[in-house]
């Protein structure tokens, strides 16, 4: 642990762009490590993009059929090969606080104890993931690295908006998706979580690129600001509501959902203010949740918001989707939140939250029958379990 100790402050004291030097150079010493590569997830979650590296290894491996997908996908190391014969590959997730960024790949000559050195090496991935989060305020090395193809102006300000794709406490875990990833606009979701409380609200701007993109940013930011104040939800959507309409006197609207869960409880208080859904999945049936709908945020001045109330238990699954997905028809007409989109749901209960909006989103594509979608899709997928020793509570 000295060493992994050592590790951390060389990488706090290296420049930004050189984190995966040090960590090669640390992992060559110690373990004789060799063909030391970091992959760094696409924005559309595809594919695995490869950070610095020679040439011959700057193509992209999909993230859904190869060894480092299956580390990433699984959130755990997969070894191929070692023994005497031949080095071992080994591929790790390198994950912060339930945030999937990439994976770190490396060989280790055949005569290492892999199974003994991968819990060292797996804190040697935890302290680049964090110095990674901490060096992308200061280069774009990191965030090129994401980029399978250019983005859209709409869309990088869109994911710049964006906490992050996935999160996990001891209560939760959360995963989400945006597409077209390169080119969306008005989709968005933001979270907060505090020693009490999770924050979560999916938003919908209307119009189309950067329009959409500047309405969203002027929403989000209001409902951070008002959150960041002390406001209760209400107080947050009422805000908000007065930020939009005082840019866009009426011209323009935003569809949101303000969810504020109790960690302790699972009692949630929550804002339906247009058009984001929510469908439950509980002891296998998948539900629609009836939220009482409410004008959009800057439709009208001094719109006033209601609060509603419903509780969450232990091993609910809750998903949160924008009127893209569960609008989209497929060539006969069916809207995919009619029925596929349950389907969808609770065939894959079995998947971590951070799998389901890319499976529910791929199968959109298919119900869609085209190989683009013509909205924006967002997808949020929450799973509880609730604070252990809490009793649970009806809902």
């Amino acid at each position: 642990m000295e060493e992994i100790a050592a590790l951390e402050r060389a990488l706090r004291r290296a420049a930004p762009h050189t984190l995966l030097d040090v960590v090669r150079t640390a992992l060559t010493e110690r373990y004789g490590a060799r063909a030391v590569r970091l992959w760094l997830a696409d924005y559309g979650m595809r594919s695995l993009q490869v950070v610095e590296g020679p040439p011959w290894a700057t193509e992209p491996v999909p993230v859904h059929d190869s060894p480092q997908g299956r580390a990433f996908g699984a959130q755990e190391p997969h070894v191929l090969g070692g023994g005497a014969e031949r080095p071992a590959e080994v591929h790790l997730p390198v994950t912060i606080r339930g945030d999937r960024l990439g994976v770190l790949s490396l060989e280790l000559p055949g005569s290492t104890d892999v199974r003994a050195v991968l819990p060292e090496l797996q804190h040697v991935c935890d302290a680049l993931g964090h110095e990674i989060l901490v060096a992308e305020r200061d280069t774009d090395l990191y965030v090129l690295a994401r980029r399978a193809t250019r983005l859209t102006l709409a869309a990088e300000m869109q994911w710049q908006l964006l906490p992050g794709r996935s999160c996990a406490r001891p209560e939760f875990s959360i995963g989400a998706q945006l597409e077209p990833a390169y080119a969306v606009f008005g989709d968005n979701y933001d979270w907060s979580v505090s020693a009490e409380h999770l924050t979560l609200t999916v938003t919908n701007g209307m119009g189309e690129g950067t329009d959409a993109a500047l309405l969203t940013n002027l929403a989000v930011n209001a409902l951070r600001n008002a959150r960041r104040a002390g406001l209760d939800l209400v107080g947050q959507a009422a805000l908000a509501d007065q930020a939009v309409y005082a840019q866009y006197r009426g011209r323009a609207h935003v569809s949101v959902l303000l969810l504020r869960f109790a960690l302790a409880t699972g009692e949630v208080e929550a804002v339906d203010a247009g058009s984001p859904r929510l469908w439950r999945l509980r002891d296998g049936a998948v539900d629609a949740y009836p939220f009482e709908a409410q004008l959009p945020l800057g439709m009208f001045e001094d719109t006033v918001y209601t609060p509603e109330h419903f509780t969450v238990l232990p091993g609910d699954r809750l998903l949160f989707a924008s009127d893209g997905v569960y609008d989209a028809l497929s060539e006969a007409g069916e809207r995919y939140g009619d029925r596929a989109l349950p389907r969808a749901l609770a065939s894959t209960r079995l998947l971590p939250p951070t799998q389901v909006p890319g499976a529910v989103l791929r199968r959109l594509s298919e119900h869609h029958g085209k190989p683009s979608l013509v909205d924006d899709a967002l997808v949020v997928c929450l799973d509880w379990y609730g604070r252990q020793g809490d009793g649970d509570t009806a809902g």
